[in-house]
């Protein structure tokens, strides 16, 4: 079912649903206050009558015969009843009515008058004292006026439900083609994008209402999914030239040692430059594994210390930067210890500042790198610094995506995995990253952890 005849059905039933009950609340309360109005009639008819019948022998003849005339479209003598105390009928000409009982006659007696409808007629019974006895007077009308009234009222009410039903169900049908026109045209828009170009925007309509934020909503939608086939097209990119060195390599080498037998020195050195090759292959292979599975990662957080981390990593990485030529600085300028604590995955975050220190010596020539651990604003401040040849400014800005690399790496190997792979693990643990370079002079990498509780 579409939205237009949803919200047309909901219309037309939320409009016939209180127009029923509110025709009900009317129909009845007009059926009772007309009943109300038919007896109170009646107990003045019965009224009038008793004093027209029993007060005859007390008035003057000339105001009797006024009352006569004044009241006669009122007393009818087949209509009126006058019992005695014996229950026999002494004035009227209502005489054996079978609607009124002896029961309806001492209720008279003992309640001083009842009302009752039988056999489509009004009744109405009065005790009257008089000096000629205690009577009871009874009146009667028909109710055919009652009935028709309160037949014309249903035949106006109904008709007023069914009209009103037909006249919101139209004014829903056009009320919804008013309503959802914006979303017609958004569904258009859509439709009309060019799936090759994905990340194409669809243009505000400036509403300032629920399609705007529905045409944010698929903007930011639609451009994640063309970051993410961005990324996989890189991917594919990436596997189709890094993964091609190294296995060019490997079956380079057994295709050329394959071709004569060699020397013991030479089976060792093609195996070494073999399992070099497979070792990375197998390094990207664990990074690309743990990025995919960044997002699902549930690892229980647990408290550690960050500056053991950075003497761990230290130890790991010294001897590769001696090898290099280059050495590792570490500066402590924490004076609160409890900054040093922090409650993460130690695993992922010894891998993602691994990464970082690396990177820097990689690219440090020579030069030491810097690592100073320090505190502000009761935050803990980790800054990997080297003085290496730096990045251009428009790397700068995608140096963290994916499989990027910057234009002035020359022959240093690299993935474009590694700080990539970092910012989503300083990012799961909110750690903030910021990275400063300038060409030729060296690039800061400065981690700033959140404010310690």
């Amino acid at each position: 079912m579409t939205l237009r005849n949803r919200f047309t059905l909901i219309s037309s039933l939320s409009f016939g649903i209180v127009s029923i009950i509110t025709s009900a609340v009317i129909f009845f309360a007009y059926y009772d206050s007309t009943k109300i109005f038919y007896f109170e009639k009646l107990r003045n008819t019965a009224l009038i009558s008793a004093i027209y019948y029993l007060e005859k022998d007390e008035l003057p003849k000339d105001r009797h015969a006024q009352i006569k005339k004044e009241y006669n479209h009122l007393i009818q003598n087949n209509r009126v009843a006058v019992y005695n105390q014996n229950n026999e009928v002494t004035f009227g000409h209502n005489v054996n009515d079978k609607n009124i009982k002896l029961s309806d006659l001492q209720a008279v007696r003992n309640n001083k008058g009842v009302q009752f409808m039988s056999d489509n007629q009004f009744y109405y019974g009065i005790f009257y004292p008089d000096n000629q006895g205690d009577f009871v007077v009874f009146v009667k009308s028909s109710n055919d006026s009652f009935q028709s009234q309160i037949l014309r009222l249903a035949i106006i009410m109904l008709s007023v439900l069914v009209i009103g039903l037909l006249a919101i169900y139209f004014l829903s049908r056009y009320l919804s083609k008013v309503v959802y026109k914006p979303i017609s045209n958004v569904v258009e828009r859509i439709n009309k994008v060019d799936y090759n170009n994905i990340s194409t925007a669809i243009t505000s309509m400036n509403t300032n209402d629920e399609i705007e934020d529905l045409i944010k909503s698929y903007n930011k939608l639609f451009g994640r999914i063309s970051e993410n086939v961005l990324l996989q097209q890189n991917f594919i990119n990436y596997v189709s030239h890094e993964f091609k060195t190294p296995l060019a390599a490997i079956s380079g080498n057994l295709e050329v040692f394959a071709q004569k037998d060699r020397t013991p020195e030479e089976y060792r050195e093609v195996a070494k430059e073999s399992l070099e090759n497979v070792y990375e292959i197998e390094n990207i292979l664990n990074n690309l594994l743990l990025m995919s599975g960044m997002t699902k990662l549930e690892a229980s957080h647990q408290q550690m210390r960050v500056d053991e981390l950075i003497w761990k990593i230290y130890e790991k990485l010294e001897p590769k930067a001696k090898e290099n030529n280059s050495s590792i600085k570490i500066q402590l300028q924490v004076a609160k210890p409890a900054l040093l604590e922090f409650p993460g995955n130690e695993t992922l975050l010894y891998l993602a500042l691994y990464n970082i220190v690396e990177n820097a010596i990689k690219y440090s020539y020579d030069k030491p790198v810097v690592v100073v651990l320090s505190e502000k604003n009761n935050q803990l401040y980790i800054e990997v610094r080297d003085e290496g040849r730096g990045i251009p400014s428009d790397d700068l800005m995608k140096i963290a995506e994916t499989f990027y690399r910057g234009r002035n790496v020359d022959t240093v190997k690299g993935s474009g995995i590694g700080l990539s792979l970092s910012k989503s693990i300083f990012d799961h643990h909110h750690i903030a990253m910021k990275i400063d370079s300038v060409v030729n002079k060296g690039t800061s990498v400065t981690l700033i952890f959140p404010a310690h509780s």
